[in-house]
């Protein structure tokens, strides 16, 4: 039996702040000029995003400011600050953990998988590190054996999640006995600052906090019938945009270089790098594209010449929750999963960008009515008990 998806769970951190409050809180820190305010304002609202969640409770408009001791985001006169690169890890360390297991035990509920049926664990992020890292921690957290086997996928960005699960994909194929864990949290907030550079603006814009855990397996007797089949993979590179979309480590905060050049280089490279992933098969029936921005998004449904509704998951999501990074496209496809008018043997293309500009590409095959993961919740994710700080 092919590797499949069994189930997909999800999870997003305890605050949930407007776009139009973000906006107005970025665009009235002190010594922001008129242009600058003009341009954030500009950027927040065709970002197509109502809501994001994040870790950072201070960032809410009912947020109280944070300690005077250097480990604050906002001071009593909802100004930004610049904490240290050490202060925004060590809330990583106190916050990402949660998420990890709590996204996981929604998906294992929903796989109908016991702990003691993990064989192996998959963490990915980008938006922090610490040692013993998450993947020793959901061994623990989650009371799994001792002896799974792990990996830590780091740094790789928004496309990170598809080599999470082309990694399962292939430790299933070889061990038939195998149920892997993939679990991607990001908590991209972490990283915010005051700043005038637009490209810090379009980031400051969309990026946000979520979690989303995925059960893979290849044996039919492990969990519930239905999900995914992961059919195959692939990588490009386009031949441009190294320097375009770009993830470093800076003294206050990660930095993301993201700029207006990545829609363009997406939309003029999207349809060669899908041509060659689907050597001449028939076109999908259904798209799972990862949403860096809706400018990325409107650019792949013009390149690839899709309807109007073929990426009404992708931003739909975009819409509730912003951009994730590598959790985002695990969302969308959850979606898919308890989408009824997904049907039964429905050919289903993930696609996600990253730095590189490396495009990634799944093919899928839906099998079964699969349900919701948390009933009730029609977003389809599970509010976190992260409080944050």
């Amino acid at each position: 039996m092919s590797p499949r998806i069994v189930s997909i769970g999800t999870a997003v951190p305890t605050t949930r702040v407007a776009q139009t409050e973000a906006r107005d809180l970025f665009a009235t820190q002190p010594g922001v000029d008129r242009l600058t305010a003009r341009l954030i304002r500009a950027a927040f609202d065709a970002a197509e995003i109502e809501h994001r969640h994040t870790v950072l409770a201070q960032l809410a408009l009912s947020g109280a400011p944070g300690p005077d001791d250097g480990t604050a985001f906002i001071d009593a006169e909802r100004g930004l600050l610049r904490p240290t690169t050490g202060t925004r890890n060590d809330l990583y360390i106190r916050t990402a953990p949660a998420l990890y297991a709590e996204a996981a035990r929604v998906a294992m509920a929903d796989a109908e998988i016991e702990a003691s049926a993990v064989t192996h664990v998959v963490t990915v992020s980008c938006t922090g590190f610490f040692a013993p890292g998450p993947d020793y921690r959901l061994v623990r957290d989650l009371g799994l054996d001792p002896s799974v086997e792990r990996y830590h996928l780091g740094f790789i960005g928004c496309a990170a999640a598809m080599p999470g699960l082309r990694l399962a994909s292939r430790i299933a194929e070889s061990d038939p006995a195998a149920v892997v864990l993939v679990v991607c949290v990001e908590l991209c907030t972490l990283h915010i600052r005051p700043s005038a550079d637009p490209q810090q603006i379009v980031a400051a814009s969309v990026f946000a906090d979520g979690a989303a855990a995925a059960v893979v397996t290849a044996d039919p007797g492990a969990g519930r019938e239905g999900g995914l089949e992961l059919d195959r993979f692939s990588t490009a590179l386009t031949s441009e945009g190294e320097a375009d979309m770009v993830w470093t480590i800076g003294d206050h905060g990660f930095e993301m270089i993201l700029s207006a050049e990545v829609p363009r280089i997406v939309g003029r490279e999207i349809r060669g790098a899908v041509d060659r992933f689907l050597a001449g098969e028939a076109t999908p029936d259904v798209w799972a594209v990862h949403p860096g921005g809706r400018s990325v998004l409107d650019r792949v449904e013009a390149g690839l010449e899709l309807p109007p509704t073929a990426l009404d998951a992708s931003r739909g999501v975009l819409r509730d929750y912003g951009n994730m990074s590598s959790a985002t496209i695990l969302f969308i496809l959850e979606r898919m999963l308890r989408d009824d008018s997904v049907a039964d043997g429905a050919r289903l293309a993930a696609l996600a960008f990253g730095p590189g500009l490396t495009v990634e590409s799944a093919l899928l095959t839906k099998r079964g009515a699969t349900g919701s993961a948390v009933a009730g919740e029609p977003a389809g994710a599970a509010v976190g008990a992260v409080a944050g700080a």
